[in-house]
């Protein structure tokens, strides 16, 4: 028997039928039985209507343990990319905003150095020195194929013959030394600039581009400001891979594993939640925190609706164990410092309601563990719950008191 309470008449009144018959028709057993077993009611057709209340049958299900931490938005570690500057110069141009979209190879800023002055020089002289070898070789080529005939026609010693080989081979090497210089002068001007440097840009500038497709997440200079070598200028993300990043303490690593799901909301949108599932799990536990880094990739309804760095309270569900039996943990409810769940049966279009003192383990946000009370094949009120014990609690005997 669960204990009285002085709890007060709930505001929102129901159409109850207790006595007698549903709207539907039927004997006047279930409403007698409401009358006199304690802690019961019967809804009518109208007052289920008006509540939209919602049955959930007790089932076995195997049990996930659930570690409630705060976490952090963050796109995934792995698809952003912060991009340096490779030269040491004067910011021109930063042509991102956080937030842009950006395409691979598009300029997001323009640094003007005296390296790319250089490098085309280079280029210049390599240029020059190629078409000097090129020619040598050229030379030599003839040069070793007259010796060879005059040596056939015993007009030249075997010894001069043997040096204008070797004069040739010299000028081949010297020939692609050359080449290769060109090369990497041409290759190190790509790099500075890439593909081109467009129209209306300065030709000595450096010209930094993004690596892929995404969106711009951070602008660390403005033009004008000199930058060195590897100094960072933006950060770009890949779209499609936000996530929210847990740090789980040390007892909780048996919980974590790839995949496994994640819960969080924000305080962006109070009441709404978003899901995601693990995707990167630390392999180190911090020394001072005792905690593991845990990052998880969020849903595409979290995609569009979630920013990078906000904050979040975040519940990750466990890996699968032993299989319990379980409720909806919005099906329990307190009523007279007694832990109850309000179990529902359905006599036509009406609802016959009971508390139900249970005795619970393990609790999530989402389940309950029931050691018990209720067994396999019982329904319980999920939805409208509090509403149910409320009507329940109003057809309590009153006390000697006068007081119910």
């Amino acid at each position: 028997m669960l204990r009285r309470s002085h709890a007060p008449r709930v505001a929102l009144s129901l159409m109850i039928t207790t006595g007698s018959t549903l709207a539907c028709g039927g004997s006047n057993e279930p409403a007698s039985v409401a009358a006199t077993v304690p802690d019961t009611a019967l809804l009518s057709a109208e007052a289920v209507k008006i509540g939209q209340f919602q049955l959930s049958g007790v089932h076995e299900t195997e049990w996930r343990d659930a570690w409630q931490v705060p976490g952090r938005v963050t796109v995934d570690p792995g698809d952003s990319q912060s991009l340096g500057s490779i030269v040491e110069g004067r910011v021109l141009e930063v042509r991102v905003f956080p937030g842009d979209r950006v395409k691979t190879g598009e300029i997001v800023a323009v640094i003007h150095s005296h390296e790319v002055m250089d490098a085309r020089q280079r280029i210049v002289a390599a240029r020059a020195d190629a078409v000097s070898a090129d020619s040598a070789a050229v030379v030599m080529e003839a040069a070793a194929a007259r010796a060879e005939r005059l040596f056939a026609a015993k007009a030249m010693s075997q010894a001069e013959l043997e040096r204008t080989r070797a004069a040739r081979v010299a000028a081949g090497a010297t020939r692609e030394a050359a080449d290769a210089e060109l090369e990497r002068a041409k290759a190190f001007v790509e790099h500075l600039v890439g593909s081109g440097t467009p129209p209306g840009v300065d030709e000595h500038a450096a010209l930094i581009r993004a690596p892929f497709d995404g969106i711009v997440t951070r602008r660390e200079v403005s033009p004008g400001q000199v930058v060195l070598l590897g100094q960072p200028l933006v950060t770009v993300a890949r779209e499609g891979r936000l996530g929210v990043l847990l740090r789980l303490p040390e007892e909780a690593v048996g919980s974590a594993a790839i995949d496994v799901p994640v819960r969080f909301s924000v305080p962006a949108y109070p009441g709404r939640t978003f899901d995601a599932r693990v995707r990167r799990i630390s392999p180190v536990v911090d020394s001072l925190s005792r905690a593991v880094d845990v990052w998880a990739l969020a849903t595409p309804e979290g995609q569009r609706a979630l920013r990078a760095e906000m904050t979040a309270d975040a519940e990750l569900l466990g890996v699968r164990g032993t299989k319990v039996l379980a409720v909806p943990a919005n099906a329990v409810q307190v009523m007279g410092g007694d832990t109850v769940v309000v179990v529902g049966t359905r006599l036509g279009e009406g609802l016959l309601i009971e508390a139900r003192a249970v005795r619970l383990g393990r609790r999530t946000s989402v389940l309950a563990e029931v050691l018990a009370g209720v067994g396999v094949g019982d329904s319980v009120v999920e939805r409208g719950a509090a509403l149910a014990k409320a009507e329940i609690v109003k057809r309590r005997a009153p006390t000697e008191g006068g007081h119910e």
